[in-house]
């Protein structure tokens, strides 16, 4: 089990980079390694708690967008058929073959130079659409773009808001596209995730250990809740490029590590 320590530090973990293009997962992964923390059933279910904790978030900040009408729930199906399909017949074979400290660090470096260069090629390709103006075609281009987070180290967040950018949405609507589109994406995976370890859920939620889950799920949404905020205004105000710089720096900091312990 976790120690009550490396439970908030997960749960800040995923509370921050849920929503970053800079790849909660590949994050989780790193934490766990740096805390001394083996990977175990409870470990996996804890995981997929915290990310149903960050993704509570969302609901909560664009509520009025949620009950703005029907057609962003149609929108936001048609996107999230892609990963249906390719999440169930592709997940576990591509994180078999994409696996290893070393293939995190080298998708760090690559996202993060797409991230720096990204802002000035798509001033001069994108209609700049608001998200009121999207396309059924244009959801199901997110969608697919979404599967590339897939391989571990591509952030879900990061290759969906690139997806909208690229079909023609601003900044602003790509990046709250991407957090409603988290909803039946982090749900679905969760729901498939959670059958796996029917047999312990009860033991789980209400057993002895049980109190670790509820306090990173806590955690998670608040956090989240200003990392939300606090990303919107950065995209805003500066664009993409410096999760680039970052996912770069933290990429080769990685290669580094590796290279000498």
């Amino acid at each position: 089990m976790l120690e009550t320590f490396q439970t908030i530090i997960l749960g800040i973990i995923e509370g921050i980079t849920e929503f970053l293009p800079i790849s909660s997962t590949a994050h989780l992964i790193i934490g766990r390694y740096l805390l001394g923390i083996n990977t175990t059933e409870f470990l996996n279910f804890f995981i997929i708690f915290i990310q149903l904790g960050a993704i509570s978030a969302v609901p909560i900040l664009y509520f009025k967008r949620l009950i703005s009408g029907i057609n962003i729930y149609l929108y936001l199906i048609t996107s999230f058929i892609p990963a249906i399909v390719f999440g169930l017949l592709l997940d576990d074979w591509m994180e078999s073959i994409f696996e290893g400290y070393w293939f995190i660090a080298i998708s760090w470096i690559l996202g993060g130079i797409i991230l720096i260069k990204f802002d000035d090629w798509v001033k001069e390709n994108s209609t700049d659409n608001e998200i009121t103006n999207i396309t059924y075609l244009q959801s199901l281009k997110i969608g697919l773009f979404q599967c590339l987070a897939m391989i571990p180290g591509v952030s879900r967040s990061g290759a969906t808001i690139i997806g909208g950018r690229l079909s023609g949405l601003n900044a602003k609507s790509a990046i709250e596209y991407s957090f409603l589109l988290g909803i039946p994406t982090i749900l679905g995976a969760s729901a498939k995730k959670i059958l796996d370890y029917k047999d312990h859920v009860n033991e789980y939620l209400f057993g002895a250990y049980s109190y670790q889950l509820y306090l990173g799920f806590l955690i998670s949404l608040v956090v989240a809740l200003f990392s939300i905020k606090w990303m919107v205004g950065i995209v805003h105000q500066f664009g993409f490029k410096y999760f680039g710089y970052y996912r770069v720096i933290i990429g080769f900091s990685l290669i580094i590590y590796l290279s000498w312990k």
